[in-house]
């Protein structure tokens, strides 16, 4: 891979056939998996975040998974310092990757000039303590009044994303916004092939993996993290299905009641990974059927093929 070369990407929400479709296409154009996925990176959270398994991984090399243990606070700055340092080694090994997931994010991370402000856990946690008191709408109009660009972007709901802006302007005397003018630029970085379905689609392939999740022993994956001391991280997190499960083990939900949440939680998810890449004009579609993104291999192949 010559530097400079513009990278390869595969994108699309959960669910869509990512994971077989890229080392296909890997295979196909002599290239290594780079994972752009916020939950690859926990290990031990293999059958619930849909990793890719041994078998797959000896087809395609695939890099930056297995990071972190599920007890850690993982960042986007982390993420962002490790695939740097990813695409540098396989540059000077002059291997090319295909960079393939779901994590909008993460993804823009990785291809694009973006800058992470650094973090204060006292100040986060004291932020934390405040939301818990007064509630996140209250911390969202404090926020407002501070940030009042910031706050627009962000639901008053989310606490999570007010306590960053208010940590960010705390640690670094500048407001949150200030940091997000790089978010409006698309550098012509990347080229991205994305796979998109019908929601019904779409719901469909989400309910059968929920249903092999569980037949690949996902019940024994949560009851072993839960064994290791991981409840109170699993009840909190943001892996989807795993608070569930860890519920139904604990006897606090049926299986069929944590299935129906795990299945909702996962299309909601998908509807916010979409409303990611779609405000990427770099992103180029491509519509799949109940097969997913295999069946498209041919075409996207063809697309993403360097001149």
């Amino acid at each position: 891979m010559a530097a400079g070369e513009t990278l390869r990407a595969l994108v699309g929400p959960t669910s869509c056939g990512k994971t077989e479709a890229g080392i296909i296409l890997a295979e196909r154009l002599g290239a290594e998996v780079v994972s752009v996925d916020s939950m690859l990176v926990y290990r031990g959270m293999d059958i619930g975040t849909a990793k890719p398994t041994a078998d797959e991984r000896a087809r395609v090399p695939h890099h930056l998974l297995d990071l972190a243990e599920p007890s850690e606070r993982f960042t986007v700055a982390r993420f962002q310092q490790l695939a740097a340092a990813t695409l540098e080694d396989l540059r000077a090994r002059e291997v090319r990757p295909l960079l393939v997931g779901g994590s909008g994010l993460y993804f823009r991370a990785m291809v694009d000039d973006l800058v992470f402000p650094g973090e204060d856990p006292a100040v986060r946690a004291g932020l934390e303590s405040e939301a818990s008191a007064v509630g996140a709408r209250r911390l969202h109009a404090r926020l407002a009044d501070l940030d009042p660009v910031a706050a627009a972007r962000i639901e008053p709901d989310n606490v999570r994303r007010t306590v960053r802006a208010l940590e960010v302007a705390a640690v670094t005397g500048r407001p949150f916004s200030d940091f997000s003018a790089a978010w409006d630029r698309y550098p012509d970085t990347v080229r991205v092939a994305g796979v998109r379905m019908p929601p019904d689609v779409g719901r469909a392939r989400i309910e059968r993996r929920v249903q092999h999740m569980l037949e690949a022993g996902w019940l024994e994956e949560v009851r072993g993290l839960l064994a290791r001391g991981l409840g109170g991280w699993l009840t909190s997190s943001q892996a989807i299905g795993y608070a569930e499960v860890a519920a139904h083990l604990e006897g606090r939900l049926s299986l069929d009641e944590a299935v129906e949440a795990t299945v909702r939680r996962t299309k909601q998810l998908a509807r916010r990974q979409m409303a990611w890449f779609r405000r990427d004009p770099r992103v180029r579609w491509f519509d799949a059927g109940a097969g997913g993104a295999v069946e498209l291999v041919d075409e996207i192949a063809a697309y993403l093929e360097p001149a």
